[in-house]
């Protein structure tokens, strides 16, 4: 049975994020949807010396009713990134390492790159490192019927890949109905609550010798927490 998961991007997250990846068959990268400038798709939290605080990524200025993978990184992205890292040392040593990887192009920012482009990057080398062996795609590759919203839309992706299970986070109880879902023949299924730190992952990335090390830690913490409720 075919499992997929759908969630929006977000910048670096943590490790439950990464549950969903660990538990589906197909995690769909939920670009097709609004941007939201107070969201967590071009900002999070992070670690400083002084406490946590907002690294934001540098972007044209988004419209209002502009689409995630409408978003492009501004044109002094590349040089406007080293510059926002400095008082972030835990993470730009993350970051360090995973430029330093096979994989360092693609997690290259450039002048105007779409967005969604370097976060789908840092998922996909995330993944990897976790060993973590789902297809990483995205929702705005499928032309999807532009009346759908909601849990329609989200069953209408489940059907185009065939899922017969669709896993979302414990937050998504609100928002999804599982006899809505059974009518279409899913099974809906929610994580129970991550119980873990909620650093950053490309932050714990970055403690230890080298990315195996610290990568075998946060996996274990993940399969920890694959229940269901």
């Amino acid at each position: 049975m075919s499992t997929i998961a759908v969630m929006q991007p977000y910048l670096w997250p943590y490790a439950g994020y990464y549950r969903l990846l660990a538990t589906s068959d197909v995690f769909v990268v939920y670009d097709c949807v609004q941007f939201t400038r107070r969201g967590r798709i071009h900002r999070n939290e992070f670690d400083t010396a002084q406490g946590t605080d907002w690294f934001t990524l540098p972007l044209v200025k988004p419209g209002f009713t502009d689409r995630i993978d409408a978003v492009r990184l501004a044109d002094d992205a590349p040089q406007a990134m080293i510059e926002r890292l400095r008082p972030f040392h835990r993470l730009a040593a993350g970051w360090q390492r995973a430029l330093r990887s096979e994989q360092g192009d693609s997690l290259t920012p450039t002048a105007g790159m779409p967005l969604v482009d370097l976060l789908v990057a840092q998922l996909r080398w995330v993944a990897r490192c976790l060993g973590l062996q789902c297809a990483i795609e995205r929702s705005s590759q499928h032309d999807l019927p532009a009346h759908l919203r909601g849990e329609d839309r989200i069953v209408a992706l489940c059907e185009r890949y065939g899922a017969r299970r669709y896993v979302n986070v414990d937050g998504g109880r609100a928002l999804y109905d599982p006899a809505r879902f059974a009518r279409h023949g899913i099974r809906l299924e929610f994580l129970a609550p991550h119980r873990g730190p909620f650093s950053a992952v490309l932050e714990r990335l970055a403690d230890g010798p080298d990315v195996d090390a610290a990568a075998r830690d946060v996996r274990a913490e993940i399969d920890a927490n694959l229940v269901m409720q």
